[in-house]
């Protein structure tokens, strides 16, 4: 490790920043998930935290993915490799499943567990130069473990996904915004910003219907459409009347921006 801390918290109001402290690779090391773990559960009940943003040191890579030299006396002082993977895929669809919007930064290599993070992620940001973004698992010899063939899937479309995986592509942010997997480009000068700024707009959106969409979205997006649309409805019943919802219908009848509180 390059650091005595794998993961380094951030907080800016709302915004709840997550850095990966092992530069320059930031490797995803047992420390690192452990740590990572930890702070999604705490954030996850924190109601003071409205958006997460999941980055790293430095501004050579976002993350190599699993270290591997720790993989085979990790695996078995954690009980084997099932045991590893159902941890990470645990803490991914705790990210994912969050009623609270996540951000990731994409630059540098971005490649295995480097990808699978931050496609349980909201929304990407890729820098417009330098990123290698990325799932080679099959240049090793195996297969995506974090729920990489799926997510990728679901977020680019079948063709897309197989023609990254199978041939172990590692493309940039320009195609990887062109393939609908990451939201936004940025200069890698102002991606950090840019990250933030959306975070704090994300922030100052009602907490109770940024709930309710996203359990409507992602938790029920793929469901049959009746049992989508009474996700979506229950989510709206939890909105009516509440302080914010009075706040927003008093703010576009007065023309001015609406102020929520998270009431």
């Amino acid at each position: 490790m390059g650091s005595e801390e794998p993961l380094r918290l951030e907080r800016d109001g709302g915004v709840l920043t997550l850095v990966n402290n092992d530069p320059p690779m930031n490797r995803m090391s047992f420390e690192y998930m452990d740590a990572l773990e930890a702070a999604v559960n705490d954030a996850a009940a924190d109601p003071d935290v409205r958006v997460l943003v999941f980055t790293a040191e430095g501004e050579k890579d976002f993350s190599v993915g699993m270290d591997l030299k720790q993989l085979q006396a990790g695996a078995e002082a954690r009980g084997g490799m099932d045991a590893v993977f159902d941890q990470r895929l645990r803490v991914l669809a705790t990210i994912e499943n969050l009623p609270k919007p996540s951000i990731a930064t994409l630059f540098g290599y971005c490649l295995g567990g480097g990808l699978e993070l931050p496609l349980a992620c909201h929304f990407r940001l890729a820098a417009e130069t330098g990123a290698k973004i990325g799932l080679p698992e099959l240049d090793l010899g195996t297969v995506p473990a974090w729920g990489g063939t799926a997510r990728l899937t679901r977020c680019v479309g079948r063709d897309h996904a197989l023609d990254l995986i199978l041939r172990a592509k590692k493309i940039d942010g320009p195609e990887a915004l062109r393939i609908g997997l990451v939201q936004e480009i940025h200069p890698l000068a102002d991606l950090e910003a840019a990250a933030h700024s959306l975070a704090r707009e994300l922030a100052a959106m009602p907490p109770v219907a940024v709930a309710g969409v996203l359990g409507a979205v992602v938790g029920a997006g793929s469901a049959p459409l009746d049992e989508a649309l009474a996700v979506e409805r229950a989510a709206v019943h939890r909105t009516a009347r509440t302080r914010d919802q009075i706040e927003g219908m008093m703010a576009f009848l007065e023309k001015r921006r609406p102020v929520f509180t998270g009431e």
